[in-house]
């Protein structure tokens, strides 16, 4: 796409700190910090010169605003002199120098944990925190596409690491008293161990209030549904081993017998202070309100887009349910969002003693407010209970609809509970996206691009199969971002959705799925489950009372059906699935565990190639075609795999552009599979 010059203008490079008018948006000032060139100064195409600004943003909100009711406790957060609640976030923006150069839209990623992805995701460039070098820069595409591209804090409880993007919030009380309340802490144990963390993935936790108040239980159990048997408190402490000796510790438990290896073990305690969590939806909605609308911010910008990937894909979710593309002056904040790995999940975004990096999985973070209804974003009554909702009901009433595009791997059907997304919740049929919406399923994907595997290290101990999944479906999203962009800023209209249905039984029971009988290779029997949870009476306030909640039934999960190979049918396709040398399976299962064997491994699939020749495959006694059956050698393979390139460029799943990037890595592929 040849970007159309914006119409903004440039900002004064002498200006450090830029005042918002309370008027305009709820940012009440950015403190530039550092502002530098990008790859000192190097061209990004017809969008010219790039600048990397890091500062703070700060923020006040006021709680007697109706577009701000949805923030839980913010009624009960400290304010200044002006009834105005007060936050600020860490924050990096990379945008062209001169704007007028540029497309006019900005890319916001809402960080997950933290962290920074774009540029790997979209620019096929190296990870950093800290954006410095040409390979954190990569092909330069979200440049050189003229996006203004905006990270800002929303998570309060970040690890404490360098370059974490972090939002500061304050506490909630209860009148002059703290507020205290239930929190949940739960571990798979596969290895024995006698000191666990109560935070998630080293995130910053609540400590507990109480050390001996009564509401402390430590459970442990054999299974994900498994009967819970009480750890007699006189066993276990908050404690942590420092430097040899065992310290009292609000932060950690301590069990001197260990804990053991095949266990679940969940424990419930008091906490107190509950951080105001929800500012993180507000922080979000009010930064690009602030780009958008107030003349003075050093990125302005007419148009926004905002990124989630798998935690905030979810965030993105929550924060469209809640009715935040809305902001406090009533206007529309978002234009445009890629949703991605999501799954019809949302998560603890917005409630009393939240976690938001507590994600419930199949076999890991059991239960927790991440699967819940409603799923689709047309409205739909749930048959069992009678209640009604859709994640756009709000944005259907006040007409702020962005346009959406959902992108989910096979792990999200089989991980995330994804058919919720678009069946009825009996599962018995399709429910169309609304116009405003796509949905696309990159086929045999798993949660994140593997790596392509080692022989020495990632084989599957008597199968042919390797763990991890190395299909690389960024092409597709880079496709689809552009299409995206284009619909936003040109009215163009993207890539009809691409999904497994009902239908068409491209979408199945996990019973029904024709996966190839192969050697070696065990099928999953069972699939994530979003439940009916009963949080308590208090759940619609955002407030949960029962720890852990009280499951009700199941909704059904379904997923995709697959070809005689084991790959997807359905969706966006690939390379790696069009012109297949191998089966892609989206799931991986826990096997050689002391527990949970024949369980989902999170986010992971597995790589089986195909034999090589026909030898191998009656050796093997494989159910699947050999290579040298399908092909007649490597060139006839690449010309098959170019084919399928062309393809996919004509449904505007791939860019012209990345063509021979993936036929290069089809062929390294095939060199691996049969040259070696």
């Amino acid at each position: 796409m040849a970007h159309r010059p914006s119409r903004m203008l440039g900002w004064s490079a002498s200006l450090l700190s830029i005042l918002g008018s309370p008027a305009l948006a709820e940012v009440s000032s950015v403190d530039i910090e550092s502002r530098a060139p990008v790859l000192e100064g190097a061209p990004f195409g017809s969008a010219g010169a790039y600048e990397k600004l890091r500062g703070i943003v700060r923020f006040r909100l006021d709680p007697r605003n109706p577009h701000n009711a949805a923030i839980v406790d913010l009624d009960r957060a400290p304010t200044d002199q002006e009834g105005l609640v007060e936050a600020w976030a860490d924050l990096l923006v990379l945008r062209p120098v001169d704007p007028s150069l540029g497309s006019g839209t900005a890319l916001l990623e809402v960080s997950n944990r933290g962290g920074k992805a774009s540029l790997a995701y979209f620019n096929r460039a190296r990870g950093s925190s800290d954006p410095v070098s040409a390979a954190h820069f990569g092909d330069g595409f979200l440049m050189r596409r003229g996006l203004t591209v905006i990270w800002v804090g929303w998570q309060f409880d970040v690890p404490e690491q360098a370059d974490r993007l972090r939002l500061h919030v304050p506490t909630a009380r209860g009148g002059g008293d703290p507020i205290e309340g239930l929190v949940r802490s739960d571990w798979v144990v596969d290895q024995p161990t006698r000191t666990l963390a109560l935070g998630h993935r080293n995130h910053v936790p609540y400590p507990v209030v109480d050390p001996d108040h009564p509401d402390n239980v430590l459970t442990v159990r054999d299974g994900r549904l498994s009967p819970r048997r009480v750890v007699p408190r006189a066993e276990w402490r908050f404690a942590v081993e420092r430097d040899g000796e065992l310290v009292d510790d609000r932060a950690h438990v301590h069990l001197p017998s260990g804990f053991e290896a095949g266990r679940i073990y969940e424990l419930v305690y008091r906490a107190a202070n509950p951080a105001v969590v929800g500012l993180g939806l507000a922080a979000i909605r009010d930064v690009m309100s602030y780009a958008k609308h107030d003349a003075s911010c050093p990125f302005a910008v007419e148009r926004g887009m905002a990124v989630g990937i798998s935690q905030t894909g979810r965030f993105l979710r929550h924060f469209l349910y809640q009715g935040f593309n809305t902001d406090e002056q009533g206007r529309q904040v978002y234009d445009g969002l890629l949703v991605h790995s999501a799954g019809a999940g949302r998560g603890s975004f917005n409630h009393r003693f939240a976690q938001p990096s507590r994600d419930a999985h199949r076999y890991s973070a059991f239960f927790y407010p991440t699967d819940v209804f409603p799923f689709s974003g047309r409205t739909q009554r749930d048959p069992l209970t009678g209640r009604r909702g859709g994640i756009l009901a709000r944005h259907l009433a006040d007409g702020h609809l962005p346009r959406i595009f959902y992108t989910n791997t096979g792990y999200e059907y089989w991980g995330r509970a994804a058919s919720l997304l678009h069946t009825s919740l009996d599962g018995s049929a399709d429910v169309e996206p609304l116009p405003c919406e796509r949905i696309y399923h990159l086929a045999s994907g798993q949660h994140y691009v593997g790596r392509f595997p080692s022989r020495e290290r990632s084989g599957i101990a008597g199968s042919p199969g390797f763990r991890g999944n190395p299909l690389d479906f960024l092409p597709a999203e880079r496709a689809l971002l552009a299409a995206l962009q284009e619909w936003v800023e040109d009215d163009v209209a993207p890539p009809p959705s691409a999904f497994p249905r009902v239908d068409d039984a491209t979408l199945v029971p996990i019973g029904e799925v024709a996966f190839p009988r192969i050697a070696g290779v065990d099928l999953p029997r069972v699939a994530h489950e979003a439940y009916r949870a009963d949080y308590g009476p208090r759940w619609d306030r955002g407030i949960v009372s029962i720890q852990p909640p009280r499951l009700g039934p199941a909704f059904p999960t379904l997923v995709p059906d697959v070809d005689a190979l084991g790959n997807e049918r359905a969706g966006v396709g690939s390379v790696e699935v069009l012109a297949p040398l191998a089966t892609y399976t989206p799931w991986r299962l826990r096997v050689g565990l002391a527990g949970g064997n024949g369980e989902l491994a999170d986010f992971e699939g597995t790589f089986i190639p195909l034999p090589a020749t026909e030898d191998d495959r009656r050796r093997t006694a494989d159910p699947r075609p050999s290579i040298e059956a399908l092909y007649g050698g490597k060139e006839d393979y690449l010309e098959r795999a170019a084919r399928a390139a062309r393809t996919l460029v004509g449904e505007r799943s791939l860019l012209e552009e990345d063509v021979e990037r993936v036929i290069g890595r089809a062929e390294r592929t095939w060199d691996w599979i049969v040259a070696d």
